[in-house]
């Protein structure tokens, strides 16, 4: 896949999301850089790094995702160089989560880097979480 600018590898991750909300991790692992320094953060785990902890970490919130519609896309910042980008967005999405009875709603707030290579614009990092309003300083300790 081929992602000559930053908007097309932003595009690309959308789209991609809309798979991993669907249980597939696939679309979202082809943004990767086929580099090992390659990281994510997800709601559902640590940090993880390089290619084989990458697909782990993602099978597993992909697993825990079904039935999902995406909702929008709120972009706070983005911050290119010539090779690096960085991008801050707002990500709403409804879906069943686990074997929940109901769809709900998920609002997460998401880190992407994206870096210049051969193949156009690759994601290196991706850092997402729940945390959408302020909250007391007690939720930081545990």
């Amino acid at each position: 896949m081929k992602l000559d600018t930053i908007e097309d590898a932003i595009e690309a991750s959308h789209r991609a999301l809309e798979s991993i909300i669907r249980g597939d991790i696939e679309p979202f692992m082809a943004l990767y850089s086929d580099a090992e320094d390659i990281t994510i953060g997800n709601p559902f785990g640590p940090f993880a790094c390089g290619r084989a902890a990458t697909r782990t970490a993602g099978l597993r919130a992909a697993g825990n995702y079904s039935e999902g519609t995406i909702l929008g896309f709120d972009r706070i910042a983005t911050h290119t160089s010539d090779t690096l980008a960085c991008v801050v967005e707002m990500e709403r999405f409804s879906v069943r989560l686990a074997s929940a009875p109901e769809v709900a709603t998920v609002a997460l707030r998401v880190t992407s880097l994206f870096r210049l290579e051969g193949s156009g614009w690759r994601l290196v990092h991706r850092h997402a979480d729940p945390i959408a309003g302020i909250r007391p300083v007690q939720s930081v300790t545990g």
